[in-house]
Parts: C-alpha cells; sequence; structure tokens
C-alpha cells in the first residue's frame, strides 16, 4: 500500500484506541459465558457473546471515531468516506461454545480495499497479536517475524474450515484435494478453526503457511496486515496480491509462497 506520511501518521495513531476496544472486548468473552446459542445458516452458529461484544466495540468507536465506518460479523454496518473499522467478534465460536480454547477476536481497520492497521486477540491465552502499515507486528511488545522455511516438507501449514452450506460438497471436493496434496508434501497439517489464529500464529513463527478458501473479510482482514508486517507474503489463490474483497488467502514465509501455489494449481488440476 503506498500512503502519504501524514495518512501513516494517522492509521498507527489509532493503535490505541483499537487497543482500548479490544480490552472492552476481552473483558467481556473472560467474564461470561454464552447463554444463548442459535443457528446461523447451516452448521453455523452465533451466541450471544458475540453480540455483546460486536455492540460494545460498535459503540465505542463510533463515539470516538465518528468519521469512519464500522462493519462487524454479526449486524453489518457501513462503510466510511476513506477508512471502515471491521471486527470478528469471535472467530472460532464453535470452539468458543464447546470450551476449545482456539478462539479470537479480531478487529482491523481497512482503507479502501487494504487492511492497514490489525489487532488479534485470543482470550484463552491471553495473546495480543497488533500491527500497523510499515510499524512492525508484535505480540504484547515483542516484535514478531514469520519463520524463514524455506521448504514445504519442512512446513507447518494450517487450512481454513471446509464449506457448509450451499454447493458445499463442490466446494469441499475441491478442499479435500489441497489436503490431499498437503498430506503428501508438507510435514504437517492442522485445522485449528479460526482464520484469526492461523495468521498469528503464522505471523508468530508458530506455523508456517495458512490456506484459507472462503475466509470473510472479519475472519481474515486483521491477521492480514499482522502477516504482511511480520514479513510474510500475502495472495490469493491465484497469487496476485491479496485484498479485502478475495475471497481465498495464502500466507506464508516469501520462499514458501511459490510452492504453495504449485500444489494449489496441481490439486485442482487432479480434480474430474
Amino acid at each position: 500500500m503506498d500512503s502519504r506520511p501524514e495518512d501513516l501518521i494517522r492509521i498507527r495513531g489509532l493503535l490505541p484506541m483499537a487497543t482500548q476496544a479490544m480490552d472492552i472486548a476481552a473483558e467481556i468473552i473472560r467474564d461470561q459465558v454464552p447463554s444463548v446459542i442459535r443457528a446461523k445458516g447451516d452448521r453455523d452458529m452465533v451466541s450471544d457473546i458475540d453480540v455483546q461484544i460486536e455492540r460494545a466495540v460498535r459503540g465505542f468507536m463510533h463515539e470516538r471515531t465518528p468519521d469512519i465506518g464500522f462493519m462487524g460479523e454479526e449486524e453489518g454496518g457501513s462503510s466510511g468516506p476513506e477508512l471502515q473499522w471491521v471486527l470478528d467478534p469471535i472467530d472460532g465460536t464453535a470452539n468458543f461454545v464447546k470450551g476449545i480454547p482456539l478462539y479470537a477476536i479480531s478487529l482491523a481497520l481497512v482503507s479502501g480495499d487494504e487492511p492497514v492497521l490489525g489487532v488479534i486477540d485470543v482470550p484463552a491465552d491471553g495473546s495480543r497479536y497488533t500491527a500497523a502499515t510499515d510499524a512492525g507486528a508484535y505480540w504484547g511488545r515483542e516484535r514478531i517475524r514469520v519463520r524463514p522455511t524455506a521448504e514445504l516438507g519442512q512446513a507447518t501449514v494450517t487450512v481454513g474450515d471446509y464449506a457448509v452450506g450451499d454447493q458445499a460438497a463442490a466446494k469441499n471436493q475441491a478442499r479435500l484435494a489441497v489436503t490431499a496434496e498437503l498430506a503428501r508434501r508438507a510435514l504437517r497439517v492442522r485445522m485449528l478453526g479460526t482464520a484469526a489464529i492461523d495468521l498469528a500464529w503464522l505471523a508468530h513463527g508458530r506455523t508456517d503457511a495458512a490456506i484459507i478458501a472462503g475466509g470473510k473479510p472479519w475472519d481474515i482482514a486483521a491477521g492480514t496486515v499482522i502477516v504482511r508486517e511480520a514479513g510474510g507474503a500475502v495472495s490469493d489463490a491465484a497469487g496476485s496480491r491479496h485484498n479485502f474483497r478475495a475471497s481465498s488467502m495464502v500466507a506464508s514465509s516469501p520462499k514458501l509462497l511459490g510452492q504453495i501455489l504449485e500444489l494449489l494449481g496441481d490439486a485442482h488440476a487432479s480434480l474430474p
């Protein structure tokens, strides 16, 4: 992203406010257990905590940045003239409601189609990841970098959830083909159930690559800027620069990206 110095100064200046909003969200999720869980489409769900967090963060941001738009996963929103906050109140709700400690709160600031600021909070272990364009990526106060893995055979790769809903069978045929190729070529394959942690752990050097098909903007916007600021490469499945509107994502160390894109091509070529 090419930004004027004054734009970057403003974006970085909004990071403390974003972390304050995340403090509010993290306190809600730590202090309560979900009491209402309802279906949201085929085999998807939302809890009362998702909605409570979204409303609290939306209200906080509207009061302090009324000129910036806001989009939340659960209740939508509207775009601002230039900038927009994008929130996933709980990424990994299916894990959260079952007590599996793999879920996260993800908040990003998006300029046009480019995420420029991101905060991911992992309440179960108290981790917080932050980044802003040209300002680096951090785990708490510690600067982080992607692991410089150069060979797919040495890589732990996370994959997104399988599809549900309309055309799930066709989508999953392709995703299973990718999984099969990864099982043959990668060191290990993992499905965490949360794209936000997939990307945060990649930036932190805990994993080596992430393949996310069908990710929504609120799932991946914060993680995109965190991975890039940690020195990672992020593209869509065709190898083009990933942006806010893309429907697929590949993220890894720069030396691994080409190998993963080749694998995706081979997997799709194997389909009937």
